[in-house]
C-alpha cells in the first residue's frame, strides 16, 4: 500500500518533470547494438614526399554502446597492410609514406564499436611526389 506521503512525492516528481517538458528513461541494454560505426578518414598532408611522415585521423560516431578500437589500413595492390590501431580518442596514428616508387598509396579505416559491429571508412588517397 502507497503512503499518502509517497504519492504525493511521486506525483509532485511526475508534475515537474512534465512541467519542464521532461521525463524519466532508465534502462540498460544488452547484446548487440546491430548499427556499425560511421567512419571518415582525414591525411595530413595529403601530399607527401616518400618517406614522409603523414598523420591518419579517423572520425567516428556511433548511435549504439561507443567505440572500442579504430583499425588503420594501407592497401598495396591486392594486399591490406594493417597499419595499427588506436583505442581511444582522437582516433588517429602516423605512418612514413611509401618510397618504393608508386605516386599514390590509399589507406582507410576500421571502427569497431562494444557490441564488434564494424564500419569501414571510404578509402583516401595520399598523392606521392
Amino acid at each position: 500500500m502507497t503512503t499518502p506521503r509517497a504519492a504525493i512525492s511521486a506525483s509532485v516528481a511526475g508534475l515537474l518533470l512534465a512541467g519542464c517538458g521532461g521525463g524519466l528513461w532508465l534502462g540498460y541494454t544488452w547484446g548487440d547494438d546491430g548499427d556499425p560505426p560511421v567512419v571518415w578518414l582525414v591525411v595530413t598532408p595529403d601530399v607527401a614526399a616518400p618517406g614522409q611522415t603523414v598523420r591518419l585521423s579517423a572520425a567516428v560516431s556511433d548511435d549504439g554502446d561507443g567505440i572500442d578500437r579504430v583499425w588503420f589500413y594501407r592497401v598495396d595492390g591486392d594486399t591490406v597492410v594493417r597499419l595499427g590501431r588506436d583505442d581511444s580518442p582522437p582516433y588517429d596514428i602516423t605512418m612514413v609514406a611509401p618510397s618504393d616508387g608508386r605516386t599514390s598509396v590509399r589507406v582507410f579505416a576500421e571502427a569497431v564499436d562494444w557490441s564488434g559491429n564494424v564500419g569501414t571508412s571510404p578509402a583516401v588517397t595520399l598523392t606521392l611526389r
